[in-house]
């Protein structure tokens, strides 16, 4: 092992895993497109089995009784685990960690030698450093390549070290889309239909004349600027060693900018209160000018309702009047999300395609290389990614989420989601998980994505001009990632 490789790469993981998982590094929301990791955390449920939230050495909870230990970061796998014991009698320990601690936990483990845990996830961000220090078992000499065609191909390939090694498997796709109020769609534009409504998010300059146009209607297009995070470039931040800031990218940030200047969204947070009340209805109009954003008015309050009272009592000084929100940019596990908070507006919502191909967060599962038991592990892998069987039990478990069997998406491809206008959703997951190109993803993108979304709330809010703000991007890619060539 290059151990000052390992050791660079643990820097680098806990940098990059610094900003909280769900949460934003700027006034209205990341604007920047790097990975989110709150895939499978809305479909959990169940009391765990065993959380180490701080962090701390797996020898802090009590293992001594399971056939397996599992690490992970959502409660996802302990029903899995449940289940796996139903169907095999297997006792499977589960250890959930906060994210923010979890890549310097598995990593310090997986150098240390440490024979447990058996297995444990990863995602999509985290998975490049893992594949670095051989954290995780070769899955092909387990029989792994006699799945390769069941999977969804993305999946498949991000599961796949540089050598194109299966490494880990994934139980979700996560593509992302568009989700609009259809009922809206029909006042302002005379059709719900998705395809249709797909038109108006075509690209940057067609969502921006959306925008206006739903303003002119009395709606706002977003809640925040950043709901296209998940479409914000259609190529990779790092060529051949190379930054690559490509026009799209420049034209991402010109669209930003634009959203919050010429007030086209509600100006809310991403996972913030007001953002989740834009889903249920009615929320204050705002602009940027009554300083929408700052600690004291978007702070996380908690979905409660004495959370959204404080919130509407702060907003009441500055609102002119209440609007509705026509659209948030999520991935697939967006789905589960909305149904948890959209509240009396259920069934009058429907799913498009945004303005490329993207996908955000997803589980990956692989065996830890040190594992004593690796056998029975990969049982336990097959039993969660590969047995249609289970697709079919977790997709009713967790009320929508999207799996990455092909035959399991295909078999469920024609079921009516009620909260979505009756709209199949497993057909339309599968066609834009189809059309991602995991080639453009690079092991620097959550990062890179980060600095670029901190450049633009520094333009759009008048803290820099483009000019300024480019160059300090610059120099923090610089500063942080020296192997990378940066051309100004």
């Amino acid at each position: 092992m290059n151990w000052k490789k390992a050791v660079s790469v643990l820097l680098v993981s806990a940098m990059a895993l610094s900003v909280t998982a769900c949460g934003d590094d700027s006034q209205t929301g990341n604007s920047g497109g790097g990975d989110s990791v709150a895939a499978g955390t809305e479909a959990s449920g169940g009391d765990a089995a065993s959380v180490d939230a701080s962090g701390g050495d797996a020898a802090s909870v009590d293992t001594s009784n399971a056939d397996l230990v599992v690490w992970t970061l959502s409660d996802d796998l302990k029903q899995f685990a449940e289940k796996y014991k139903e169907e095999t009698g297997k006792q499977v320990e589960v250890v959930v960690t906060e994210p923010e601690n979890y890549p310097t936990k598995v990593q310090t483990a997986i150098m240390a030698g440490e024979v447990e845990p058996d297995v444990f996830v990863g995602e999509p961000q985290m998975l490049q450093d893992f594949y670095d220090i051989g954290a995780f078992a070769d899955l092909n000499e387990l029989g792994a390549q006699d799945y390769a065609d069941q999977i969804v191909d993305y999946v498949w390939q991000v599961g796949q070290d540089a050598d194109g090694i299966q490494r880990a498997i994934s139980y979700q796709i996560t593509p992302a889309g568009i989700y609009y109020r259809r009922d809206i769609a029909e006042k302002v534009f005379g059709t719900d239909d998705p395809d249709e409504i797909g038109k108006y998010f075509a690209d940057y300059d067609t969502i921006l004349q959306t925008a206006q146009t739903l303003k002119d209607a009395g709606y706002r297009i977003f809640a925040s600027d950043a709901e296209i995070n998940y479409f914000s470039g259609d190529s990779a931040w790092v060529i051949d060693g190379t930054l690559n800031v490509d026009q799209g990218r420049l034209d991402y940030m010109d669209l930003c900018v634009e959203l919050y200047q010429q007030d086209l969204t509600a100006y809310a947070s991403q996972w913030a209160t007001p953002w989740y009340q834009a889903m249920a209805g009615e929320v204050p109009i705002l602009t940027a000018e009554d300083q929408w954003g700052n600690d004291d008015m978007n702070i996380w309050q908690g979905d409660t309702q004495e959370g959204i009272d404080a919130f509407n009592e702060q907003a009441a000084a500055f609102a002119e009047g209440t609007t509705e929100v026509f659209a948030f940019g999520l991935p697939s596990w967006g789905v589960l999300t909305l149904r948890d908070h959209v509240g009396e507006t259920s069934g009058k919502w429907g799913v498009c395609a945004g303005p490329s191909y993207g996908f955000g967060g997803g589980t990956f599962i692989g065996i830890s290389a040190n594992s004593e038991r690796a056998d029975e592990a990969w049982e336990f892998v097959k039993f969660c990614t590969l047995n249609e069987d289970t697709a079919n039990w977790w997709i009713e478990k967790s009320e929508g989420d999207t799996v990455s069997l092909k035959a399991v998406l295909d078999a469920h491809k024609d079921d009516a989601n009620e909260v979505y206008g009756g709209q199949h959703l497993y057909s339309f997951w599968l066609e834009q998980a189809e059309g991602i190109d995991y080639s453009k993803v690079t092991r620097y993108d959550k990062q890179i994505g980060d600095y670029w979304g901190e450049a633009i709330s520094a333009i759009k809010t008048g803290e820099a001009s483009k000019e300024d703000a480019i160059n300090e991007f610059y120099d923090k890619v610089e500063s942080t990632f020296p192997d990378i060539t940066v051309n100004r």
